[in-house]
């Protein structure tokens, strides 16, 4: 919607039972946030006249009474002419606030444009190539688990977008299209099927960290990571061995020692192999009769 530009003018209105004028800034049309109807702020300025020079060429109103009021004179800066030298200043005073007023609203809309045009630039950036430097600047010294991650979804936003998409695209429709592309994604390698929900719902999750940063940034008028709904984490089952079973693995020949060892000492801790591969002997504390890992297995 184009807005029009707000105009500030010193106007006057009558006072009841005196001979006197009080006087106003009116601006019109003023537009509030999140409104579409334009608006007209009268401000008075606690000052009143009584010697103002009317122009009888210029009609205003007519009264129930056949009254006629007229339109008070300006002089060639649009200041309203009084006679006593007292009014004069009045009205000098009212148009200094007027000037004040105006510059106020003219920066407004000078404002506006500005932004509108750094918007029309922000939208017409890459949306993929933002999450790229996004992976770059947040987890730059980050888990590799979450780097991975990272980059799957931005590989994956790839796949789905056709390699670019301006941040115009990027909308509910757009967030929605992408969330089920994610629950249908197949799986890497020589595995087959699709990936598990609880996957879809991580790289779901991240999607949505990106859009919430991109708000931040100002890429976006409204948060829409707060409209969208996420992959809800179905509960995974664990698997395990029973005591028995450990007994049977511990006594069943295997080619590699050291991979049954690995296999045992892992079931036992519940340590992954990768936690398993960088653990040293000074992280693992004899206390009593407990043995402690002083190191947090790195996610």
């Amino acid at each position: 919607m184009k807005v029009k530009p707000t105009k500030c003018t010193v106007r006057l209105r009558k006072a009841e039972f005196k001979k006197e004028w009080y006087v106003y800034v009116e601006s019109y049309p003023v537009y509030e946030a999140n409104e579409e109807t334009p608006k007209r702020v009268r401000e008075y300025l606690n000052r009143s006249v009584s010697s103002v020079v009317f122009d009888k060429t210029r009609s205003a109103k007519t009264d129930d009474k056949g009254n006629v009021s007229y339109k008070p004179k300006r002089d060639e800066n649009g200041v309203i002419i009084c006679k006593s030298d007292l009014n004069k200043e009045t009205m000098l005073f009212a148009d200094a606030i007027r000037r004040k007023l105006q510059k106020e609203y003219d920066e407004q809309i000078l404002l506006g444009d500005n932004q509108q045009l750094k918007q029309k630039e922000l939208l017409d950036e890459d949306f993929v190539s933002y999450s790229e430097k996004l992976l770059k600047k947040r987890h730059k010294n980050s888990s590799d688990a979450i780097r991975i991650n990272w980059k799957r979804v931005i590989e994956l936003l790839k796949l789905f977008s056709g390699g670019r998409v301006k941040f115009a695209q990027v909308d509910m429709k757009f967030s929605e299209d992408f969330r089920n592309f994610l629950l249908s994604v197949l799986c890497g390698g020589n595995k087959k099927g699709t990936i598990s929900v609880n996957t879809s719902a991580t790289y779901f999750s991240i999607f949505k960290a990106i859009l919430k940063q991109a708000f931040i940034d100002g890429y976006f008028l409204s948060d829409l990571s707060g409209k969208i709904k996420g992959i809800a984490d179905r509960e995974s089952r664990r698997e395990y061995f029973s005591e028995e079973e450990l007994n049977i693995l511990a006594k069943t020949p295997c080619d590699n020692d050291i991979l049954k060892r690995a296999s045992l000492f892992s079931a036992l801790t519940g340590l992954r192999l990768s936690d398993i591969q960088r653990l040293k002997w000074k992280e693992i504390i004899e206390d009593n009769d407990k043995i402690e890992l002083r190191r947090k297995p790195k996610e």
